[in-house]
């Protein structure tokens, strides 16, 4: 029996083919992916006919409406033979076994069966806690032995729905075995309607045509504070050079203490960009941070950019302020007499993102990627603090309000070179 690799796109047939345990597969929309999940499920049945395969949805309408029709066409184009029971949701094919198909809107439903492979379709339509819950339940059920003694698979493939499960296990902080596979709308343009994506993007705002065409994990809340940071666009792979003056943003926080080490560098076209090449995080107190800065950057002249409050501060001793103490280490403190109010920090840092002014080191920096990607206004319209995403923000915004704000310090004004 033939393989169908020829007629799948690049990133479907990587998920198809892949040797991961847990390959994720995260489109967007007409991107193929349940195309990609059927023909992954038809491939490991004739790979392991006597070992049943899993297929999950949201819901069971999901399951009559969409999988189970995709399977049927799938398969009479193929001129195989198949059965489905719909009471039990068991798709038996011909000489290849059975797939079962079960829902994911209740993880203490997902008990009573085994399966040695599976798929999950639109796991990341689920709340955090509940897609989480779903995938552990997804695994004990992955189960059955196969006889060659390969590893059991679980595979997903859905739209990015923010920073969610998804996010967490194969962007942020990936798990060994778990591959992600981005397709986007463009990669299935061949099996598209005429001007599709045009519509799409006429229909969508920038940010949900990241997520919705691109594949690409965004702030869907429509509130994200740093709305211009985008972490391919604004991604560097720029790291600290011998002799370079390093400009730390530093923000003051009793056993959370932030801070973020930038270099500034001249382009070929004169204009200056700031690049945030490494960062500290969690420190107790400014003693701690000023220890670790010395050890790490020994050879390196450092200016430190705090949070004004500093002044009167005090994070260790109660008789000597955090900038104090920045100053008798040896460092060179800029400083701003007060805090910029809050929306011209944002400002002034989402302006120099979009000129694209502003670049960060997402491996050095994972941190502050997070922050500037997650971190959304709350209810009352201001900057949200209770997720803890804001002090590595505050620490960069500070440097940045510095060097390029709309305002500095009380009066003085300066325009954004090259925006």
């Amino acid at each position: 029996m033939p393989t169908f690799k020829h007629f799948l796109t690049k990133p479907q047939a990587e998920f198809v083919f892949t040797k991961s345990a847990f390959p994720a597969m995260i489109a967007g929309y007409g991107s193929g992916k349940t195309t990609a999940g059927v023909t992954r499920a038809f491939e490991l049945k004739k790979r392991y006919p006597k070992q049943k395969v899993g297929y999950y949805l949201p819901t069971y309408p999901l399951i009559n409406d969409i999988a189970v029709p995709r399977f049927e066409e799938f398969l009479g184009e193929k001129g195989i033979k198949y059965s489905y029971n719909k009471k039990d949701k068991e798709l038996k094919i011909r000489g290849m076994g059975s797939v079962i198909f079960r829902t994911m809107d209740r993880p203490e439903r997902i008990v009573g069966y085994e399966h040695a492979d599976a798929i999950a379709d639109e796991l990341d339509t689920l709340p955090t806690d509940k897609a989480a819950d779903v995938w552990r339940k997804i695994k004990a059920r992955n189960r059955e032995k196969k006889p060659d003694g390969s590893q059991n698979t679980i595979g997903a493939v859905t739209t990015p729905e923010g920073f969610k499960f998804m996010y967490d296990r194969w962007e942020r902080d990936p798990v060994e075995g778990h591959q992600l596979i981005r397709a986007s709308t463009y990669s299935n343009l061949r099996n598209l309607p005429e001007n599709y994506i045009e519509d799409l993007i006429r229909e969508y705002p920038a940010q949900l045509i990241q997520a919705y065409i691109d594949g690409i994990f965004v702030n869907l809340t429509n509130k994200s504070v740093y709305s211009e940071f985008d972490r391919i666009r604004c991604a560097t792979m720029a790291v600290i050079q011998t002799g370079e003056i390093l400009r730390i943003g530093m923000d003051f926080n009793v056993g959370q203490m932030a801070a973020v080490v930038h270099v500034m560098r001249t382009g070929k076209d004169g204009v200056q960009r700031a690049y945030a090449v490494d960062e500290l995080t969690g420190l107790l107190d400014t003693p701690e941070m000023i220890t670790n800065l010395k050890l790490l950057y020994p050879e390196h002249r450092i200016i430190v950019y705090p949070d004004a409050s500093g002044a009167a501060r005090k994070t260790v001793n109660a008789s000597a302020t955090d900038l104090a103490l920045l100053r008798e280490a040896g460092f060179k403190v800029f400083v701003n007499t007060k805090n910029p109010f809050v929306k011209d920090r944002v400002l002034s840092f989402n302006v120099l993102m979009k000129a694209q002014r502003y670049f960060v080191n997402v491996d050095r920096c994972p941190v502050l990627v997070e922050g500037l990607e997650k971190q959304a206004y709350d209810d009352k319209g201001e900057p949200d603090k209770s997720s803890g995403l804001d002090h590595s923000n505050d620490a960069a915004g500070y440097f940045v309000n510095y060097e390029f704000g709309i305002t500095r310090g009380k009066t003085q004004t300066f325009s954004l070179k090259g925006t």
